[in-house]
């Protein structure tokens, strides 16, 4: 049975493209435009991840080339007008840098990603070694595992732990990542325990049950 990848390190990319902090903007700009990336580790070093460069960072450049710099000052606009000033990735960069551990988990990632509204994430060692990046893309890689895969766990690892004690075995079945379980159960209030449990599983979209409760025939529709 494939295992369920639970950490950054099982779907993060290895080989990173990064710049030092005397980076200056052109390079940068090209170096984005050559790997087809949107941002780039700042690194300090041999290689400790000292902040992060984006489009955003580059963009006030542009922004404010005939801007009246009295205007952006009343608007709050300093930040920006620094950037529109920065020559160098030292002097754009976001920092500190916004990083994950290889060993934290997917959901740990996206909470981040989702939070501080970024596309990726450089991944560093305790001293804050770069040592790959995972981006959103990487993260939506759980649910490409095939439905066999899927069903192979659900029944391994839960429904035969939950439910192994029924005579008649409860089914697993998987369609486009939606497990179903089906059949017979002892008790009706491990239901939520089992949802909880299909859907903390990688690559899982959803869960619904078509069971009824052992020695009864009666049958109904529980949905997830």
């Amino acid at each position: 049975m494939a295992q369920s990848p639970h950490t950054v390190s099982d779907v993060m990319t290895q080989t990173v493209v990064a710049v030092g902090q005397e980076a200056r903007f052109k390079e940068i700009v090209e170096t984005m435009e050559q790997w087809k990336v949107s941002a780039l580790p700042v690194l300090a070093g041999e290689g400790r991840v000292v902040g992060v460069v984006s489009e955003a960072d580059l963009l006030p450049k542009e922004e404010f080339r005939r801007a009246d710099q009295d205007q952006m000052v009343q608007r709050g606009r300093l930040d920006a007008m620094r950037k529109a000033g920065a020559l160098t990735a030292g002097e754009l960069m976001s920092a500190p840098a916004l990083t994950v551990h290889a060993d934290e988990t997917l959901a740990q990632a996206a909470r981040t990603m989702a939070r501080k509204s970024v596309k990726r994430l450089p991944v560093v060692d305790a001293q804050g070694m770069l040592q790959g990046i995972v981006s959103r893309a990487d993260l939506l890689k759980v649910f490409l595992r095939p439905d066999e895969d899927l069903a192979a766990e659900v029944r391994t690892e839960i429904v035969d732990r939950l439910f192994g004690g029924a005579t008649e075995k409860v089914e697993v079945r998987v369609e486009d990542g939606v497990v179903t379980l089906r059949g017979p159960i002892r008790d009706s209030a491990l239901l939520p325990v089992a949802a909880r449990l299909v859907r903390a599983v990688e690559g899982v979209v959803d869960v619904t049950f078509d069971v009824r409760t052992a020695p009864t025939t009666k049958k109904h529709t529980v949905a997830g």
